[in-house]
C-alpha cells in the first residue's frame, strides 16, 4: 500500500479501518508506521491511544534485564560478582497475562549489544501530540571493564529502536534509586567511584535529551528503592557512607511542582530491610509491595499501619530478584530458592474480601530463563 491512498485502508469505512488497526500488536507498530503516511499519522496520534485503552486493548507488560540465554544457568547475582568480566544481558518484554516473552533489539553501537550490569529500567509517557511510551535505561556498569557507566538508552515502541540519550551528569554513581514521574526520569543517591553514599539527585526529560540538577537530599543514600508515588519521586531506604549496609526504613519524597524534598516517616520500610523488591501498583499510586521474611507484604504509602502479610512467596522464589504489581491486585514475583538459583516466575491475584491469595507458576521458555537485575511494569 503506497502513499496515493487516501483511506487508511481501500474499501473499508474509516471508523472500521481505525478498529482494525488499533489491534495491531505492539511489536509489529514499527512495520505499520512504514506502510504508508495514513498509518503513521495515526498510529502517532493522540486519539490512537485513546481507542486501544477505551476498547480495553492495551495491556501491562513487565520490561526485564535478564541474562541471555547462554548465561541461563547459574547466572544469578553471586554468580555474577564472582565471574569474569563479560556477562551479558538484554532487554525482554513479559505479558504476564498471555505468558508470552519478547526480546526487544539489542543496544547501537555496543559491544555484543549488552545492556550495563546494574543498570537501571523505568517507562516513560512522552510528552509531544502522540504521548508515545519509552523505556529509558539509565547507568550501570560496562560489562567489560565493570567500570561504571553515565551512559542513557531510549527505547521507542513506534520506532522499534534504541537511541543514546544525553550522559548522566557526574559524578558517575552505581546502585542509585531510579524512577519516572510526569514524562521524567529521577536519579538519586548511590555511590560514587570512591564507594561515597550520595546526596544528589538528576532528572532527564527523553522529549529534550536533557538532564537537570535537582536539590540534594537531606540524607546520603546508597542502594535505596525509587518509585512514582501519586506524582512524586519516593526514595526508599538506603544507608550512609558509614554505615555500609545497614539499610535505615526511612525516606525522602521529592515533589516536582514544589521541587523539594520532604521527610517521610521512619518505618516505611523495616530498619535493616534492603528496599530492593518494593514496588509500587500502577493505578493505584498508594499501594506498596515487597517480599520480606518469606512473605509477601502490602501497605498503602501514607497510612501509619504496617505492612500486611498477602501470602508466603513459594519456597522455589523467596529469594526474590523482582516483584512487579501490574494492577487489579495482580502481583509477578521473580526469584530462586537461593543466591543463584534457578529463577521461577510466579504470580498472584488478590480476590478481595476473605479469599486467599493464590500463586500460578509461569512456565518461562528456556531462553527466557537468565537471571533477572532489573525490572519495571508499563502499559502498552
Amino acid at each position: 500500500m503506497g502513499d496515493d491512498y487516501k483511506e487508511l485502508i481501500p474499501g473499508l469505512p474509516e471508523e472500521v479501518a481505525r478498529e482494525c488497526l488499533i489491534r495491531v500488536g505492539f511489536d509489529q507498530l514499527p512495520v505499520v508506521r512504514r506502510i504508508s503516511r495514513q498509518w503513521k499519522a495515526e498510529v502517532e496520534s493522540p486519539a490512537y491511544n485513546r481507542m486501544r485503552k477505551s476498547e480495553r486493548l492495551t495491556r501491562p507488560a513487565i520490561a526485564l534485564v535478564q541474562a541471555r540465554p547462554e548465561l541461563a544457568v547459574g547466572a544469578g547475582l553471586a554468580a555474577e560478582k564472582d565471574s569474569s568480566p563479560g556477562n551479558s544481558y538484554r532487554m525482554v518484554l513479559m505479558d504476564p497475562a498471555e505468558g508470552k516473552w519478547t526480546p526487544l533489539p539489542e543496544l547501537p553501537g555496543i559491544s555484543g549489544g549488552s545492556l550495563p550490569l546494574f543498570c537501571q529500567v523505568t517507562a516513560v509517557d512522552g510528552g509531544g501530540a502522540e504521548g508515545r511510551k519509552r523505556l529509558v535505561v539509565v547507568g550501570g556498569w560496562d560489562p567489560e571493564t565493570w567500570a561504571p557507566t553515565d551512559s542513557v538508552f531510549v527505547y521507542d515502541f513506534l520506532t522499534g529502536a534504541w537511541r543514546r540519550g544525553a550522559a548522566m551528569p557526574g559524578p558517575r554513581r552505581s546502585f542509585f534509586a531510579c524512577a519516572a514521574v510526569g514524562g521524567k526520569v529521577f536519579v538519586a543517591g548511590g555511590h560514587d567511584e570512591e564507594k561515597n553514599a550520595l546526596r544528589s539527585a538528576v532528572a532527564y526529560d527523553p522529549d529534550a535529551d536533557e538532564w537537570v540538577s535537582l536539590p540534594d537530599m537531606a540524607e546520603e543514600r546508597d542502594e535505596p528503592r525509587g518509585l512514582s508515588v501519586a506524582g512524586k519521586f519516593l526514595v526508599v531506604g538506603g544507608y550512609t557512607t558509614t554505615a555500609q549496609g545497614r539499610f535505615v526504613g526511612s525516606g525522602e519524597s521529592f515533589d516536582p511542582a514544589s521541587n523539594t524534598w520532604s521527610p517521610v516517616q521512619e518505618g516505611l520500610v523495616d530498619d535493616g530491610a534492603c528496599p530492593r523488591t518494593c514496588c509500587v501498583a500502577p493505578g493505584d499510586g498508594e499501594r506498596m509491595y515487597m517480599v520480606r521474611d518469606g512473605h509477601l507484604v502490602a501497605r498503602r504509602h501514607g497510612e501509619s499501619a504496617a505492612w500486611r502479610a498477602v501470602a508466603p512467596v513459594p519456597e522455589d522464589a523467596r529469594t526474590a530478584t523482582v516483584v512487579a504489581a501490574v494492577g487489579d491486585g495482580v502481583v509477578v514475583v521473580i526469584g530462586s530458592d537461593c543466591h543463584g538459583g534457578e529463577q521461577a516466575v510466579y504470580t498472584l491475584r488478590e480476590e478481595g474480601g476473605n479469599k486467599p491469595a493464590s500463586w500460578a507458576r509461569s512456565l518461562a521458555p528456556a531462553e527466557f530463563a537468565g537471571h533477572v537485575q532489573a525490572a519495571c511494569v508499563l502499559e502498552i
